[in-house]
């Protein structure tokens, strides 16, 4: 019989648990990390600042759309169609549990 993973005496779970697997993606990661600083962010603005191609950006959010953590927006500015983004709440609270994991494990810097 295999024993049980010991977590600590009463340390519960590690904290890699609480980690959002679809953040392992670093391009992922990025566009949450652009989007949580602001209430919504132009297509054009996140792609520039993450620097990848419309395509890559287009493919991501619409996993994180799927998630439920990123709302799509389109609109126009004059006559120019326009796509905004934005994080859900849902959104917002797992970013910042996957940041609290990842800080948890690391450890605090010196």
């Amino acid at each position: 019989m295999k024993p049980e993973p010991s977590t600590g005496a009463g340390q519960g779970p590690h904290p890699r648990h609480a980690l959002a697997p679809l953040l392992a993606s670093a391009v992922r990661l990025s566009i949450v990390a652009a989007l949580a600083v602001v209430e919504k962010a132009e297509f054009a603005y996140v792609r520039d600042l993450v620097e990848i191609t419309d395509s890559a950006l287009s493919k991501q959010v619409s996993r994180l759309e799927e998630a439920g953590w990123v709302t799509v927006e389109k609109g126009q500015v004059g006559r120019r169609p326009r796509t905004w983004l934005r994080l859900t709440e849902d959104g917002i609270a797992t970013y910042r549990r996957h940041l609290a994991a990842l800080t948890a494990i690391a450890g605090p810097l010196q």
